[in-house]
């Protein structure tokens, strides 16, 4: 686990008020991307994977609500220059569908920044026939499946209570079926994949046809408690005033191999990081 100060980020502290927009980050998946955070300060999910960047999760639900009002979005929106960027990006504190106010959101963006919107989804409320509407809005839908049956879903994503894979995964596949923009899955590779691991991948791949997979491993450290901050690029470890722990990743060579290995069973593109 790698030592630092114990100090909060000053964009979290009474003085420094949140600002609901970030960026941009630099993203090897999307190029320059201007991120939106319609959770807020308080880190919401209904997943709290043992690799969150955002350290762990504060308020775990799969209820929706409003978290952030879509007007205080447009706010702090006219502070950027959105001809700068490639994309606008849902993601920020959480799981951007749990915004019960996400289809104004998406259309407001659009209507305001003229930009593609990309949406990073953990899919576990795809399910719902709403959701599936209102994210269809967004240009790029990007799904998390990092777990091919329950037994990987429970350890690796830890899901709240009432969440199934199997009800997941179809939820998946129903907005596969009907979505018009780019489909994409994000996949973070662990270390201890084992070889049936990997068939199971890949047969979900073969039954999604996604446009792309996104297949990385955890080189982002987690932060010990809740950081703000972690919505964006991490800062290099000597500039971190937090607490992280630094997980185990798969080498760039393990990580090549297995994405030419979907490929060549599949047809479907994978892109890593080490390969950008």
């Amino acid at each position: 686990m790698a030592q630092s100060t114990t100090s909060t980020s000053t964009s979290q502290t009474a003085n420094h008020p949140i600002n609901y927009v970030y960026g941009p980050v630099n993203s090897w998946r999307y190029g320059r991307s201007l991120g939106i955070d319609p959770i807020g300060s308080v880190s919401t999910c209904s997943f709290d994977c043992v690799y969150c960047q955002l350290g762990e999760i504060e308020r775990k639900t799969s209820q929706r609500a409003i978290y952030v009002p879509t007007i205080r979005i447009l706010q702090d929106l006219q502070a950027f220059d959105t001809q700068n960027v490639d994309v606008i990006t849902l993601s920020g504190s959480g799981e951007p569908t749990l915004a019960a106010n996400l289809e104004d959101i998406l259309r407001r963006i659009k209507e305001t920044t003229g930009k593609p919107t990309v949406v990073l989804t953990n899919g576990t409320l795809l399910y719902n026939e709403r959701v599936r509407q209102e994210l269809a809005i967004a240009d790029k839908v990007a799904v998390k499946l990092d777990a091919s049956s329950a037994e990987q879903l429970r350890r690796v994503n830890r899901p709240v209570d009432g969440l199934d894979w199997e009800t997941m995964y179809q939820g998946i596949q129903q907005f596969r079926q009907s979505y018009q923009g780019q489909f994409s899955l994000q996949t973070m590779m662990l270390a201890d994949w084992k070889p049936q691991t990997k068939a199971d991948y890949i047969h979900c791949i073969q039954q999604l046809q996604p446009d792309e997979i996104q297949l990385n491993t955890p080189k982002r450290p987690k932060p010990t408690h809740h950081i703000l901050d972690a919505r964006g690029n991490h800062s290099p470890a000597s500039d971190r005033p937090y607490e992280v722990k630094v997980l185990k990743c798969v080498s760039p060579e393990v990580l090549q191999a297995f994405a030419q290995q979907i490929q060549q069973q599949t047809g479907v593109l994978v892109r890593t990081s080490h390969s950008e």
